[in-house]
């Protein structure tokens, strides 16, 4: 990497962060080291380090038992992402089952621009991990975007009881119904209720 690094004619302060890359991931504390190793970067970059932290907290929020690894230097085959990428794991397994990415505004082309955020899967390597309960037919339920912990126990029971649960994302401008739901999770004085669309 430095071999390669040095080939490029970069600036000496900027080549040595290049470098730096290579070995920033592990756990949270990753992101307190970026700080440091990347002090001389661009603001863009600092936010971009801000804005990984604040991802990997709001998915600790709302999954505390998922282990959560950041790396920095990760990189993907096809340029359309627009921000975080990942990838999910099992144990027991080498191979990711699920990888994925924010691709914003994509829709452009197809006459919807929104935010979007997808991923890809192997079929052949779930059914060799496992075989999912099967699916219970169900109206889609339209979940606000907010951190609240009462609302992601709410999702989790639904879904567990095999609802389709349909969560909003930051920025979103669609509603509920250009989403395909016919229910939606509304906070009533009780807690979180899921009702029919038109009448919450």
């Amino acid at each position: 990497i430095r071999a390669l690094v040095d080939s490029f004619g970069l600036d000496p302060s900027l080549a040595q962060m290049f470098i730096e890359l290579a070995g920033l991931n592990g756990k949270s504390d990753v992101l307190d080291r970026a700080r440091e190793k990347l002090s001389a970067a661009s603001d863009e970059v600092k936010q971009a380090v801000d804005a990984v932290e604040q991802a990997g907290q709001l998915l600790q929020a709302c999954l505390p038992d998922l282990p959560v690894h950041y790396d920095l230097a990760e990189l993907r085959a096809y340029q359309y992402q627009t921000g975080l990428v990942f990838a999910a794991f099992v144990p027991g397994s080498g191979k990711e089952i699920a990888r994925g990415g924010r691709y914003d505004h994509i829709g452009e082309k197809f006459g919807r621009a929104r935010p979007a955020t997808g991923f890809s899967a192997d079929l052949k390597n779930l059914m060799r991990l496992g075989r999912a309960p099967e699916p219970v037919e169900n109206d889609r339920i339209y979940a606000p975007w907010q951190t609240d912990a009462e609302l992601d126990q709410a999702i989790r029971t639904l879904r567990e009881q095999g609802k389709t649960v349909v969560r909003e994302l930051p920025g979103q401008t669609g509603d509920a119904q250009s989403m395909g739901c016919s229910h939606v999770l509304v906070r009533q004085t009780d807690g979180w209720q899921v009702q029919a669309l038109g009448n919450q």
